[in-house]
């Protein structure tokens, strides 16, 4: 079985539930990812091999078409002959470009979520009620293409396990003076807080003036503080931690920080991967939720949330990736305090 899904890292954990069914009932999964979500296709359950390739139909930033790029991809895929594919797209993505090449690569049977006429790319062309949380919406295409889960899995997501904590994770984070004190004071014992405050786009980030002073009110409340970031985000992640929380920016790997995040009493973050990588470890998560994407769809699933920001504000529904309302108040409405009682609900609860 090929299974492609070719975006970002939290659109391919969403898809843990669809590939454990297909992976059920077939010998051998492929999964084709984009390069932003391939390391996170090597954490899902049931996925034997992963291929990377950037798609220019589905990136944000997309490469330009390359006709020998294709032909290439064709052949690989025409090399691997798979029994069928199964293409997972979002509800504003369409898969019939990719399934075009597979049918030219060889594929006999293909299965997708498609609202537009397909002739013969399909042959399993699934509908869905696009309020479908995301995992669920995933799920029903494997089902309609004939795959169920196996016995006793509970469709929640999931990653490999087991997942371990490097030893030198903590020293990773000392990068100055200041820094080397908070290493003193947070230690990595589960039961930590992780205050996530970057975004995969500027609409869906809480302020980071915002970031820090929920880190000093965190503290203040008694919880250690870890702050987490990606490699360009170390700048955001010193400023958010300061002197009270212990800095990780740029430290850890997808599956560190995977590992990271299942130590955590409860994870703040954004609708960005990490949200469902957190919940993919089952970590409770504070979700500050900007409502250009719906809730229904893409709050982390399948474990408590408190879920912040203002769904209602003007900026609902659209889909932006920069806020068109000035001032971004669907998350500058939440404040730090907002924050720490919404942590205080899920650690007591």
């Amino acid at each position: 079985m090929l299974v492609a899904r070719l975006d970002n890292a939290g659109d391919v954990l969403l898809q843990g539930p669809l590939v454990r069914a297909v992976a059920h009932g077939a010998e051998r999964v492929v999964f084709l990812a984009g390069p932003a979500g391939a390391a996170a296709a090597e954490l899902l359950p049931g996925v034997d091999e992963v291929w990377t390739w950037a798609c220019p139909w589905i990136l944000g930033d997309p490469p330009p078409v390359d006709a020998d790029d294709l032909a290439a991809l064709t052949e690989r895929i025409r090399g691997l002959a798979p029994d069928e594919a199964v293409v997972s797209t979002s509800f504003h993505q369409s898969p019939l470009p990719l399934a075009l090449l597979l049918r030219t690569a060889g594929v006999r049977r293909i299965s997708a979520i498609s609202v537009d006429y397909p002739g013969s790319l399909l042959d399993v062309r699934h509908a869905v009620d696009d309020d479908l949380p995301e995992p669920e919406r995933a799920l029903s295409l494997a089902r309609a293409a004939g795959f169920e889960l196996p016995p006793g899995d509970d469709g929640r997501l999931a990653l490999r396990r087991p997942l371990t904590l490097p030893r030198d994770l903590h020293t990773r984070g000392i990068r100055s003076a200041e820094s080397h004190e908070c290493a003193d004071l947070v230690d990595l014992a589960p039961g930590y807080v992780v205050l996530h405050p970057g975004a995969s786009v500027p609409a869906r980030a809480w302020p980071p003036e915002r970031c820090a002073e929920a880190v000093e009110a965190l503290a203040d409340a008694g919880h250690r503080v870890v702050v987490t970031g990606g490699p360009g985000e170390r700048a955001l992640t010193a400023r958010v931690a300061g002197t009270r929380g212990l800095d990780l920016g740029g430290a850890t790997t997808l599956a560190e920080m995977a590992a990271l995040l299942d130590g955590a009493a409860a994870v703040v973050v954004g609708n960005t991967g990490p949200a469902h990588l957190a919940a993919a470890v089952g970590t409770p998560v504070v979700s500050l939720f900007a409502p250009v994407v719906p809730a229904s769809r893409w709050a982390p699933y399948g474990v408590p949330t408190v879920l912040l920001g203002d769904q209602s504000a003007p900026c609902r529904g659209t889909r932006a990736r920069v806020c068109p309302v000035p001032g971004h108040p669907c998350l500058t409405s939440v404040t730090a305090d907002d924050v720490v009682a919404a942590v205080g609900k899920l650690v007591d609860a």
